[in-house]
Protein backbone atom coordinates (compact mmCIF):
# COMPACT_ATOMS: atom_id res chain seq x y z
CA UNK A 1 0.00 0.00 0.00
CA UNK A 2 1.39 3.39 -1.05
CA UNK A 3 1.92 6.06 1.63
CA UNK A 4 -0.14 9.13 1.24
CA UNK A 5 3.10 11.08 0.78
CA UNK A 6 3.35 8.76 -2.42
CA UNK A 7 -0.26 8.79 -3.38
CA UNK A 8 0.04 12.48 -5.25
CA UNK A 9 2.38 13.49 -8.20
CA UNK A 10 3.66 16.56 -7.59
CA UNK A 11 2.30 18.49 -10.69
CA UNK A 12 -1.20 16.95 -8.83
CA UNK A 13 0.38 18.71 -5.60
CA UNK A 14 0.55 22.34 -7.12
CA UNK A 15 -2.59 22.20 -8.81
CA UNK A 16 -4.61 20.98 -5.48
CA UNK A 17 -2.30 24.17 -4.06
CA UNK A 18 -3.66 26.26 -6.68
CA UNK A 19 -6.98 25.89 -6.32
CA UNK A 20 -7.47 26.12 -2.56
CA UNK A 21 -5.18 29.93 -3.29
CA UNK A 22 -7.93 30.71 -5.68
CA UNK A 23 -10.62 29.42 -3.17
CA UNK A 24 -9.69 31.23 -0.44
CA UNK A 25 -9.43 34.28 -1.99
CA UNK A 26 -13.02 34.28 -2.50
CA UNK A 27 -14.25 34.21 0.89
CA UNK A 28 -12.56 34.49 4.63
CA UNK A 29 -12.75 30.37 5.26
CA UNK A 30 -9.57 28.52 5.49
CA UNK A 31 -9.74 25.17 3.61
CA UNK A 32 -7.01 22.23 4.65
CA UNK A 33 -6.71 18.88 2.53
CA UNK A 34 -5.24 15.93 4.63
CA UNK A 35 -4.18 12.86 3.25
CA UNK A 36 -3.76 10.27 5.94
CA UNK A 37 -2.15 6.31 4.75
CA UNK A 38 -4.29 5.23 7.36
CA UNK A 39 -6.66 6.15 10.48
CA UNK A 40 -6.05 3.23 12.81
CA UNK A 41 -3.23 0.79 14.20
CA UNK A 42 -6.21 -2.63 14.20
CA UNK A 43 -4.09 -4.29 16.50
CA UNK A 44 -6.97 -6.76 17.43
CA UNK A 45 -7.06 -7.52 13.35
CA UNK A 46 -3.33 -8.17 13.46
CA UNK A 47 -4.20 -10.59 16.19
CA UNK A 48 -6.66 -12.37 14.93
CA UNK A 49 -5.18 -13.11 11.41
CA UNK A 50 -1.90 -14.23 14.06
CA UNK A 51 -4.23 -16.51 15.58
CA UNK A 52 -5.67 -18.33 12.47
CA UNK A 53 -2.06 -18.15 10.94
CA UNK A 54 -0.77 -19.70 13.89
CA UNK A 55 -3.50 -22.51 13.28
CA UNK A 56 -2.89 -22.99 9.91
CA UNK A 57 0.13 -23.73 10.59
CA UNK A 58 -0.38 -26.26 13.21
CA UNK A 59 -2.96 -28.00 10.85
CA UNK A 60 0.15 -28.17 8.31
CA UNK A 61 2.66 -29.57 10.89
CA UNK A 62 -0.20 -32.18 11.89
CA UNK A 63 -1.06 -33.59 8.92
CA UNK A 64 2.88 -33.66 7.29
CA UNK A 65 4.36 -35.46 10.75
CA UNK A 66 1.11 -37.27 12.34
CA UNK A 67 2.12 -40.50 9.89
CA UNK A 68 5.34 -40.44 11.50
CA UNK A 69 4.97 -41.74 14.72
CA UNK A 70 6.99 -44.08 16.29
CA UNK A 71 5.08 -47.71 16.04
CA UNK A 72 4.87 -48.89 19.87
CA UNK A 73 4.49 -52.54 19.36
CA UNK A 74 1.19 -54.80 19.83
CA UNK A 75 -0.71 -52.38 22.60
CA UNK A 76 0.76 -49.64 21.99
CA UNK A 77 0.64 -48.21 18.84
CA UNK A 78 1.90 -44.98 16.88
CA UNK A 79 3.31 -42.65 19.60
CA UNK A 80 2.35 -38.85 18.26
CA UNK A 81 5.36 -37.17 16.19
CA UNK A 82 4.27 -34.00 17.52
CA UNK A 83 5.05 -33.56 21.07
CA UNK A 84 3.64 -30.70 23.49
CA UNK A 85 6.37 -28.79 23.34
CA UNK A 86 6.18 -28.72 19.57
CA UNK A 87 2.79 -27.99 19.38
CA UNK A 88 3.34 -24.55 22.05
CA UNK A 89 6.48 -23.90 19.77
CA UNK A 90 4.52 -23.98 16.18
CA UNK A 91 1.60 -21.74 17.85
CA UNK A 92 3.50 -19.36 18.99
CA UNK A 93 5.70 -18.60 16.52
CA UNK A 94 2.77 -19.01 13.78
CA UNK A 95 1.20 -16.50 16.07
CA UNK A 96 4.29 -13.85 16.15
CA UNK A 97 4.93 -14.66 12.45
CA UNK A 98 0.91 -14.10 11.47
CA UNK A 99 0.89 -10.84 13.37
CA UNK A 100 4.03 -9.59 11.29
CA UNK A 101 2.55 -10.28 7.91
CA UNK A 102 -0.40 -8.62 8.70
CA UNK A 103 1.37 -5.55 9.74
CA UNK A 104 3.65 -5.24 6.78
CA UNK A 105 0.87 -6.60 4.66
CA UNK A 106 -2.30 -4.28 5.75
CA UNK A 107 -4.69 -5.99 3.13
CA UNK A 108 -4.58 -9.12 5.02
CA UNK A 109 -6.01 -6.98 7.98
CA UNK A 110 -9.12 -6.05 6.38
CA UNK A 111 -11.79 -9.45 6.75
CA UNK A 112 -11.23 -8.71 11.01
CA UNK A 113 -11.95 -5.11 10.86
CA UNK A 114 -15.61 -4.47 11.08
CA UNK A 115 -17.01 -0.89 9.17
CA UNK A 116 -17.97 0.95 12.47
CA UNK A 117 -14.57 0.36 13.62
CA UNK A 118 -13.16 1.88 10.93
CA UNK A 119 -15.54 4.64 10.87
CA UNK A 120 -14.83 5.22 14.91
CA UNK A 121 -11.11 5.40 13.62
CA UNK A 122 -11.46 8.29 10.63
CA UNK A 123 -13.62 10.35 13.13
CA UNK A 124 -10.91 9.66 15.82
CA UNK A 125 -8.55 10.57 13.31
CA UNK A 126 -9.90 13.29 11.38
CA UNK A 127 -10.58 15.52 14.61
CA UNK A 128 -6.68 15.03 15.44
CA UNK A 129 -5.42 16.32 12.60
CA UNK A 130 -8.05 18.91 12.85
CA UNK A 131 -6.33 20.32 16.05
CA UNK A 132 -2.76 19.07 14.50
CA UNK A 133 -3.18 20.82 11.53
CA UNK A 134 -4.89 24.23 13.65
CA UNK A 135 -7.95 24.35 11.48
CA UNK A 136 -9.42 25.33 14.59
CA UNK A 137 -6.84 28.23 15.42
CA UNK A 138 -7.99 30.88 12.53
CA UNK A 139 -9.16 34.08 13.97
CA UNK A 140 -13.01 33.63 12.78
CA UNK A 141 -13.67 30.28 13.46
CA UNK A 142 -13.97 29.28 9.73
CA UNK A 143 -10.93 26.50 9.20
CA UNK A 144 -12.61 23.72 7.31
CA UNK A 145 -10.85 19.85 7.01
CA UNK A 146 -11.08 17.51 4.04
CA UNK A 147 -9.81 14.16 5.62
CA UNK A 148 -8.88 11.88 3.03
CA UNK A 149 -8.05 8.15 4.80
CA UNK A 150 -6.51 5.59 1.67
CA UNK A 151 -6.49 2.31 3.93
CA UNK A 152 -10.12 3.16 4.77
CA UNK A 153 -11.44 4.46 1.92
CA UNK A 154 -13.30 6.80 3.90
CA UNK A 155 -13.59 10.67 3.57
CA UNK A 156 -14.41 13.24 6.01
CA UNK A 157 -15.27 16.97 5.78
CA UNK A 158 -14.96 19.27 9.23
CA UNK A 159 -15.85 22.62 9.57
CA UNK A 160 -14.77 25.20 12.75
CA UNK A 161 -18.09 26.35 15.03
CA UNK A 162 -18.89 29.32 12.56
CA UNK A 163 -18.51 27.41 9.72
CA UNK A 164 -20.89 24.42 10.69
CA UNK A 165 -23.41 27.10 12.41
CA UNK A 166 -24.22 28.24 8.53
CA UNK A 167 -23.30 25.01 6.41
CA UNK A 168 -25.37 21.86 6.81
CA UNK A 169 -24.78 18.48 6.75
CA UNK A 170 -25.77 17.87 2.82
CA UNK A 171 -23.24 20.20 2.31
CA UNK A 172 -20.57 18.12 4.00
CA UNK A 173 -21.87 15.18 2.06
CA UNK A 174 -21.64 16.94 -1.40
CA UNK A 175 -18.35 17.86 -0.70
CA UNK A 176 -17.16 14.38 0.78
CA UNK A 177 -19.12 12.81 -2.44
CA UNK A 178 -16.60 14.69 -4.83
CA UNK A 179 -13.97 13.25 -2.75
CA UNK A 180 -14.68 10.00 -2.96
CA UNK A 181 -16.14 10.25 -7.42
CA UNK A 182 -12.76 11.29 -7.67
CA UNK A 183 -11.06 8.18 -5.96
CA UNK A 184 -12.98 5.77 -7.41
CA UNK A 185 -13.15 7.10 -11.02
CA UNK A 186 -8.51 6.44 -10.35
CA UNK A 187 -8.36 10.60 -10.47
CA UNK A 188 -8.28 11.47 -6.84
CA UNK A 189 -6.50 15.02 -7.19
CA UNK A 190 -9.25 15.80 -9.63
CA UNK A 191 -11.44 14.86 -6.85
CA UNK A 192 -10.43 16.96 -4.44
CA UNK A 193 -9.55 19.72 -6.43
CA UNK A 194 -13.69 19.66 -7.27
CA UNK A 195 -14.37 19.69 -3.50
CA UNK A 196 -12.09 22.39 -2.87
CA UNK A 197 -13.54 24.93 -5.60
CA UNK A 198 -17.36 23.45 -4.51
CA UNK A 199 -16.20 24.50 -0.94
CA UNK A 200 -15.24 28.03 -2.02
CA UNK A 201 -18.23 28.54 -3.72
CA UNK A 202 -20.43 27.88 -0.57
CA UNK A 203 -18.47 29.85 1.69
CA UNK A 204 -18.06 32.53 -0.50
CA UNK A 205 -21.63 33.04 -0.21
CA UNK A 206 -22.09 33.03 3.73
CA UNK A 207 -18.49 33.98 4.34
CA UNK A 208 -17.05 37.02 1.46
CA UNK A 209 -13.21 37.32 1.49
CA UNK A 210 -12.69 40.58 3.10
CA UNK A 211 -9.78 43.32 2.96
CA UNK A 212 -8.34 42.75 6.61
CA UNK A 213 -8.31 38.68 5.41
CA UNK A 214 -5.08 36.98 5.68
CA UNK A 215 -3.85 33.72 4.54
CA UNK A 216 -3.33 32.37 7.96
CA UNK A 217 -2.71 28.44 7.01
CA UNK A 218 -0.41 27.06 3.93
CA UNK A 219 -2.38 25.89 1.21
CA UNK A 220 -0.97 22.82 0.60
CA UNK A 221 -1.92 19.56 1.02
CA UNK A 222 -1.16 17.86 4.26
CA UNK A 223 0.42 14.23 4.63
CA UNK A 224 0.11 12.04 7.46
CA UNK A 225 2.12 8.68 7.11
Amino acid sequence: MRKASQFFSEDDRRAIEQVVAAAEARTAAEIIPVVATASGRYDRAEDLFGVIFALVALAAAWLGFQNMGTPGGWAGGHEPALGLVSILLIVFFGFVAGAVLATRVPVLRLPFITRREMQAEVERSAAAAFQQFRVRATAGATGILIYISLYERMVRVLGDDVIAARLGQSDWEALRDLVIQGLREGEPARGLVRAVEQCGALCAVHFPSQLRDMNELANALRFID
